[in-house]
């Protein structure tokens, strides 16, 4: 067979999944997690960065017109699926407290469904008592307009709200400047109104909430408010992403009790971590939820699958996928007729396999999805250059040598340290940059030596960088030693060793 051929006519994918499109369906591994997310068994899904979270929300995406059909479930995005996030604005102008920011989620998931019912009823030349009297509330209060706006244009209606009128309004009234009588220029509280409100025609937003929920029962719909990107919009400001997220999982325990109603949540569980280590009482409320997770025969089946979906591949090895995909036996022995059984030799040496998920882990020995994928890409790309420059072809049924394995790992760390964890983590920039060129494995007096800090100061930075897996903290905690995984050592030209 025509090796560069092959390769000039194959693609592993896309490393983010929204910029897969419709092949991703093709290629998705249904997982039992993925199962119990359509189920709707699950509503928050937990993952570290690359894990396949997003990758799962557009499944979700993908899966709309299914579950409407077959289930009357309706899947509303909160969030924009690409592009500019809707709550980016929030990070310039943001809610004051969490107790804003908890209105805000109310107001801004009841404008949402309020906007669903609106067209619902529209296109199928129906109404509903209730419905129509929160929708004419929410218009009423500028928080609903009478075209259908963007996410981004709900989202500032409902935080001019929560700030402008909500919070005034609750405490009384504003003043009429002509005549000096009280003037109520909204009917919508955050909390419960008080009798004397509730005379005057205020109702509170989780009254309007059940009588929406009423509304969806009566005609058998489910509501799925689904949220992605939730560490994109917030990521600049860390007390605003606490405040945010806090009152997030606050107002969706406020919401479990309603049956046609659900939120779900896409976060990365590193930042789940952070919100509950700072003290969140209701986390233990919080059961509906699992963290995705990749074992080693799931990662061979992504690998397999994103090969057997090219069909130069499935021609050249005279192989069909679902011949292929029937066993665990059969994709180990069709990933190593397109790879060596060994990247370095040796009897002591790991296989192909393993040697590759051991270079796309972080220092939470999580191999990511996303990293491995973007290896294949680049071990693809060098490999097409070395024919260019005349190499010859690699032996056996490979696709790939040893050497192309091996010459991806520089670009897919370049990316991932200054893309992610740099990205990610501005603060920490210079302690990482410092790191240039030094070993492997350091200790406190090391990293105090280097970083120009105090022992005590350069362990709590080197815990923040084990925290977001630059290190792996190895030894006893009286003596710790910090090591730095595969994945980060090309992007810093690390040295195999230990500091002295």
């Amino acid at each position: 067979m025509d090796k560069r051929a092959i390769l000039l006519g194959t693609t592993f994918g896309q490393r983010v999944a929204e910029e897969e499109g419709d092949d991703l369906r093709s290629y998705f591994v249904e997982t039992e997690q993925w199962r119990k997310i359509i189920a709707g068994d699950v509503d928050i899904v937990y993952g570290p960065k690359g894990s396949g979270k997003s990758a799962i929300y557009s499944l979700l995406q993908s899966e709309r017109e299914v579950l409407r059909l077959k289930r009357r479930i309706v899947v509303i995005p909160a969030e924009n699926p690409r592009g500019t996030p809707a709550f980016r604005d929030l990070v310039d102008d943001p809610p004051a407290t969490e107790d804003e920011f908890r209105g805000l989620w109310k107001l801004y998931f009841l404008t949402l469904l309020a906007n669903y019912l609106r067209r619902h009823y529209s296109a199928t030349y129906t109404t509903d008592a209730d419905a129509d009297q929160v929708i004419d509330h929410l218009i009423s209060a500028g928080l609903l307009a009478p075209e259908p706006l963007a996410l981004r244009g709900m989202l500032k209606a409902a935080l001019d709200y929560v700030r402008k009128r909500a919070l005034s309004v609750e405490g009384g009234a504003q003043v009429d400047p002509v005549t000096g009588a009280p003037r109520f220029t909204a009917k919508i509280t955050l909390g419960e109104p008080t009798v004397a409100q509730r005379e005057m025609g205020f109702v509170s937003a989780d009254n309007l909430i059940e009588r929406l929920n009423s509304a969806l029962e009566r005609v058998n719909i489910t509501v799925w408010l689904v949220l992605d990107r939730l560490d994109v919009a917030f990521a600049t400001s860390p007390s605003l992403e606490r405040n945010a997220l806090r009152a997030l999982f606050r107002v969706y325990l406020d919401l479990l009790a309603h049956t046609r109603i659900a939120i779900k949540i896409f976060l990365r569980d590193d930042i789940w971590r952070k919100i509950v280590s700072e003290g969140f009482r209701e986390a233990s409320h919080i059961t509906r939820s699992l963290t995705i997770s990749w074992d080693p025969q799931s990662l061979l089946n992504l690998i397999v699958r994103r090969a057997l979906h090219n069909e130069a591949v499935c021609s050249s090895y005279a192989v069909t996928p679902d011949s292929i995909l029937a066993s665990a036996d059969e994709q180990s022995k069709f990933f190593y007729r397109m790879f060596p059984l060994q990247v370095d030799i040796g009897q002591k040496q790991t296989s192909t396999l393993e040697w590759m998920l051991s270079r796309v882990a972080d220092g939470s020995k999580r191999p990511a999805p996303r990293e491995l994928i973007h290896v294949l890409s680049s071990a693809r790309d060098v490999q097409l250059r070395s024919y260019e420059l005349g190499g010859s072809e690699p032996p056996a049924e490979c696709l790939f040598d040893k050497t192309a394995i091996k010459g991806s790992l520089p670009e897919v760390s370049k990316i991932r340290f200054e893309q992610t964890l740099c990205a990610e983590n501005p603060d920490l920039k210079t302690y990482l940059d410092r790191l240039e060129g030094e070993k492997t494995q350091q200790n406190p007096e090391s990293l105090s030596h280097l970083w120009d800090v105090p022992i005590e100061r350069a362990t709590e930075i080197a815990d923040q960088l084990t925290e977001v897996g630059f290190f792996e903290r190895r030894g006893p905690k009286e003596q710790p030693v910090y090591w730095v995984p595969f994945l980060y050592r090309d992007a810093l030209n690390l040295v195999q060793g230990s500091a002295e």
